[in-house]
């Protein structure tokens, strides 16, 4: 290359993609954070505009990214971002079994359920405890990161508890009954006493990583019946053992119920596509008419399935509410601040139903 043909190139200012995903459009700088998403695919995530959102309103200088990493770079990834003293990481499809054999620490619930859908990077506080980057301040008291290179990764799981939350919410199920209505429901059961899902029924379909960590979650919240249906029974059944390991309050059945449920859950990946199948039969589903129909699936707003189970008079969900959710919970683990919720949540709906 000529030296003049050098100097334009260099003379032009480089193009900048300022479809960064978020509100918050204030210059980067040398003070920045970052925070990403792990995945692959992951262009279609939407975790970027609702955490970005976040983020402007909670007035931190933090960019949440998405990046492409495939499975065999998976560890390199995790690698850089701590090396470059990232906040920390979620981690999507096909991810988050992976990652448990590549962290330094694991919190019980990702051990639980075998993944990992967030990383917390964390450095020793003042008083020799591991606190998240996020809430790290330098010696002199600013917002930057400790000088010292003291850093590790903590895997973690809101998966789970956003599920919960979500249904909660979206259903504003009522208190749970008296703890002697539900047999079983001491303090050695593991089930807690506390929650609107004690004492439900409930019918699960799927037997999948989703599936597996609903299941878990719904057991230790202490439903009364779990009905597991899967296309291959011989998964639900080892799921079914699992969960009665752990939980042996917890009734399990692998069939479909006989009697109207509380709850009928779709965590299959049917729904996704606009000729897939109904996950479950439409004459069960209006026969039986269970109180309430969750999709995990939220894009589109509406499923075959959801617009069946409303037809059929069943209260509907979809996923939206536990995907704000579990995002909600990782933002609140690297900041240790409550998430605002209501903005990630409308930013959410911008992004994904426009």
């Amino acid at each position: 290359m000529r030296n003049s043909e050098f100097s334009i190139l260099h003379s032009r200012p480089l193009a900048y993609n300022g479809r960064v995903s978020g509100v918050s459009q204030e210059s980067i700088n040398a003070g920045t954070r970052f925070c990403a998403v792990l995945g692959h695919p992951v262009r279609h995530s939407a975790s970027p505009a609702m955490q970005n959102a976040a983020l402007a309103a909670l007035g931190l200088n933090w960019r949440y990214l998405a990046a492409e990493v495939s499975p065999d770079d998976l560890r390199a990834a995790i690698a850089g971002a701590k090396a470059m003293r990232f906040i920390g990481l979620n981690l999507t499809v096909p991810h988050k079994t992976a990652a448990l054999a590549m962290l330094d620490a694991l919190d019980e619930k990702a051990g639980l359920l075998g993944a990992v859908n967030t990383i917390v990077f964390e450095t020793p506080g003042p008083g020799g405890d591991w606190i998240p980057l996020g809430r790290a301040a330098d010696e002199d008291g600013g917002d930057a990161l400790p000088r010292h290179s003291l850093v590790r990764s903590h895997g973690h799981n809101t998966d789970a508890d956003g599920l919960a939350r979500s249904l909660k919410e979206d259903f504003q199920w009522p208190d749970p009954p008296a703890a002697s209505d539900l047999p079983g429901a001491d303090a050695a059961s593991g089930l807690r006493p506390d929650s609107p899902l004690r004492g439900a029924s409930v019918l699960l379909l799927g037997a999948g990583g989703a599936a597996r960590a609903a299941a878990l979650q719904l057991a230790g919240e202490g439903v009364a019946s779990l009905f597991l249906v899967n296309r291959t029974r011989a998964r639900a059944g080892q799921l079914a053992a699992e969960i009665a390991a752990r939980f042996p309050a917890v009734n399990i059945i692998l069939s479909l119920p006989r009697d109207p449920v509380d709850l009928v859950i779709n965590a299959t990946s049917l729904g996704l596509k606009p000729d897939d199948p109904l996950p479950l039969d439409e004459g069960w589903l209006k026969s039986r008419r269970p109180l309430r129909a969750c999709d995990m699936v939220y894009r589109p707003a509406e499923t075959a399935f959801l617009r069946a189970a409303k037809e059929a008079g069943c209260q509907t969900a979809n996923g939206l509410g536990m995907l704000l959710h579990q995002g909600a919970a990782a933002l609140e683990l690297w900041t240790g601040r409550p998430a605002p919720v209501e903005i990630m949540r409308a930013a959410l709906k911008e992004h994904i139903y426009g």
